[in-house]
């Protein structure tokens, strides 16, 4: 049946709660519940927990049954398609129909090959009412796990390239020297989007010149992202600052040394041999293996050389823009692309938003024949059939 506004009120509360699993979840989706009664009453709600913890419907009985509510006849409003299926935790569907829930409204359908519409299915076997929402809820849901649907369909993560530039296209002086050419809150703004993903990538020019973190330093997070480092020679130093912050480092190599390789083994890095033709790392095959190690997003902050592969690639899913009111004149561009021998092979994208961050601007952009597809419904064109 066609959703109500309290059903489309009841999902925006969800989408809040999924919102929360940002940072935790991994790499599993981000997932909110609220559970309730038709009448507008509030039971309980919740957000998926870490990978093994319990998701985000359980969260929600949990804290329905805290408070002692009766469940049976009850309304399940929830983000994304409950499990059928037994992985690190029990089904949902299993703990939704021992409470006697009997509608459960999903703003989208969940993708994974072991859920994939059996949730829905077995929901609806059972007697339970379940009634899917349709554009911008659907789509919001979407927006938030686009990278787990991404790894699912595409088997490659969502690849977000930031960069900080001026008016002029510059992100560094002919010395290299960048920081910063954006201000405090847009450096703050940077790690929120840093916290949403699963590993941070880097050069390794960009590491011997800048000496970077890569970790989530300014903003709240209860896990780090995977720190990755592109390096086909091993030049990384066991030195490098990117050791000293929690979590892991891996280092994507075309010849390593064997000598370079257990020093940075010695210091907790994973090296993994993963050479192109030309002698270089080969980029697909590198976010091929992240997404077999259930990176969703993968958030890139590179120099120019690497930022122009991975464009010319056709590698880059979205550009995170940050440009400071400033011109620097000479100095590295936004990207070392391969000249074009027309000017309609130009690479086209779409702006999705502009946002005034402090004194500088956001913009977030995607490749045109991507954001032109990328709805709902182009889960067929990723192979997903329902």
């Amino acid at each position: 049946m066609a959703l109500n506004d309290l059903d489309r009120a009841r999902l925006s509360d969800a989408l809040e709660w999924a919102q929360q699993a940002i940072g935790v979840s991994d790499p599993n989706p981000r997932v909110g519940c609220v559970l309730g009664h038709a009448d507008g009453r509030v039971f309980g709600a919740g957000a998926t927990q870490e990978a093994g913890g319990p998701h985000a419907e359980v969260m929600a009985l949990r804290a329905a049954t805290s408070a002692g509510h009766e469940l049976r006849g009850a309304t399940v409003w929830v983000t994304l398609e409950p499990c059928a299926h037994h992985g690190r935790t029990p089904p949902c569907c299993d703990a939704l129909l021992a409470a006697g829930i009997k509608r459960v409204v999903v703003a989208l359908a969940d993708p994974f090959p072991q859920v994939n519409g059996e949730g829905i299915a077995r929901l609806r076997a059972d007697g339970v009412v379940v009634d899917m929402a349709e554009g911008a809820l659907a789509d919001a849901a979407r927006e938030l796990n686009i990278g787990f649907f991404s790894r699912v369909l595409r088997q490659r993560p969502w690849l977000r390239l930031k960069i900080a530039a001026s008016l002029d296209g510059r992100t560094a002086l002919p010395d290299g020297s960048s920081q910063w050419i954006t201000g405090t809150l847009a450096r703050t703004d940077g790690h929120i989007w840093r916290k949403r993903a699963g590993a941070v990538l880097s050069g390794i020019g960009t590491v011997l010149h800048d000496d970077p973190g890569l970790d989530v330093r300014l903003v709240p997070t209860r896990k780090q992202p995977l720190r990755v480092v592109v390096d086909s020679n091993l030049r990384l130093p066991p030195t490098a600052r990117l050791f000293d912050a929690p979590g892991k480092v891996l280092i994507y190599s075309a010849a390593p040394s064997a000598a370079r390789a257990e020093a940075l083994r010695q210091r907790g890095a994973e090296v993994v041999l993963c050479p192109a033709d030309n002698g270089s790392v080969a980029l697909d095959a590198v976010l091929a293996d992240l997404a077999a190690r259930g990176v969703n997003e993968l958030h890139v902050e590179a120099g120019e050389r690497l930022n122009g592969a991975l464009l010319d690639a056709g590698l880059v899913d979205e550009l995170l823009l940050y440009i400071a009111p400033k011109l620097l004149g000479a100095g590295h561009g936004l990207a070392a692309l391969a000249p074009l021998k027309k000017l309609d092979a130009a690479r086209t994208f779409s702006f999705v938003d502009a946002t005034p961050v402090g004194d500088d601007l956001r913009l977030r952009l995607r490749p045109r024949n991507l954001s032109e597809s990328f709805t709902p419904s182009a889960t067929r064109e990723w192979g997903m059939v329902r």
